[in-house]
């Protein structure tokens, strides 16, 4: 296993996202966004497929089944178990008529939390989904939600505003599924060349694991939000990062083209999926529970 990034699977997605770990198929799961595919692979990237394709999806949560949850278009989301096997939970969310979703996760007890892109000047927002089947909103006036991810003690919620290029820390209440006292976390500079936060992971260790949009890196930061370390890409824009494989020791890493034709312009595997060793182990992500009928 490499310790410096390695190309997967070279899928040349003009947004891969949402990279995700599934372990009882143990594959590794991450989507094109504007494209509205999933792919999937095995932890080697063997048995490379696009299993769905189908609206713009900007993210995905496992469910306790086994089945995805696609967060979608509109504000739509929609339960995937398989070819011709699909059921619309939500064909949209009031004000998100012309944003997607992008970017979301799982809680310890299975309520997801969501966040949406603005567009044709709206702005987005949080959402929270809970295991009744209703939502909330939680944060406004977003530019570009990103990374979200639980801190191991799950007394931390991190949420990323990409075009603010600023990350957030709030209190997280598990049992109620409360976020309170959001603060800024880490202010990424303006400087050429170090790009935006885009999605996030983090580990065992409680330290952050954030990618960086058109700035040909991740970035580990400790729990303060000090960086203590920068793993280059040799691809511009890093979009999403997760733990994976059986023993949850093996970074996989999602990169973006940004648009048809710019693999020139991007870097070398630009696009595809990448892994490394970087010789600290992450933790499972959680399950979905929302209900989805029959």
């Amino acid at each position: 296993m490499p310790e410096a990034p390695e190309l997967l699977v070279p899928t040349r997605c003009l947004t891969g996202e949402n990279p995700l770990w599934h372990a009882a198929e143990s594959k590794m799961y991450w989507a094109d966004i504007p494209r509205g595919r999933v792919h999937r692979c095995g932890p080697g990237g063997e048995h490379h497929e696009i299993c769905y394709e189908g609206e713009v999806t900007g993210g995905f949560t496992i469910q306790a089944d086994g089945s995805l949850l696609l967060f979608q278009a509109r504000g739509a989301v929609r339960r995937w178990a398989g070819q011709g096997r699909e059921k619309v939970l939500r064909e949209h969310l009031p004000g998100e008529e012309l944003n997607r979703f992008n970017d979301v996760i799982a809680d310890p007890e299975g309520r997801v939390f969501a966040g949406t892109v603005g567009s044709g000047g709206r702005l987005g927002a949080l959402y929270r989904f809970d295991l009744d089947g209703g939502f909330e909103r939680l944060v406004t006036g977003v530019g570009c939600s990103n990374g979200l991810g639980f801190s191991p003690d799950r007394t931390r919620l991190y949420y990323t505003d990409s075009p603010k290029r600023e990350i957030y820390v709030f209190d997280y209440d598990r049992k109620r599924s409360a976020i309170a006292n959001r603060r800024v976390w880490v202010k990424v500079p303006e400087t050429p060349g170090e790009g935006v936060p885009d999605g996030l992971t983090v580990d065992a260790e409680g330290f952050v694991w954030s990618a960086r949009w058109d700035g040909n890196a991740l970035v580990r930061y400790d729990p303060e939000g000090r960086e203590v370390r920068r793993v280059p890409f040799p691809c511009r824009k890093v979009s999403s990062v997760v733990f994976g494989g059986p023993a949850y020791d093996t970074m996989y890493v999602t990169t973006a083209l940004g648009k048809e034709g710019q693999e020139s312009a991007e870097g070398p595997g630009a696009g595809g999926l990448f892994r490394f060793r970087p010789g600290v182990k992450g933790v499972a992500e959680f399950f979905s529970r929302l209900p989805v009928g029959a």
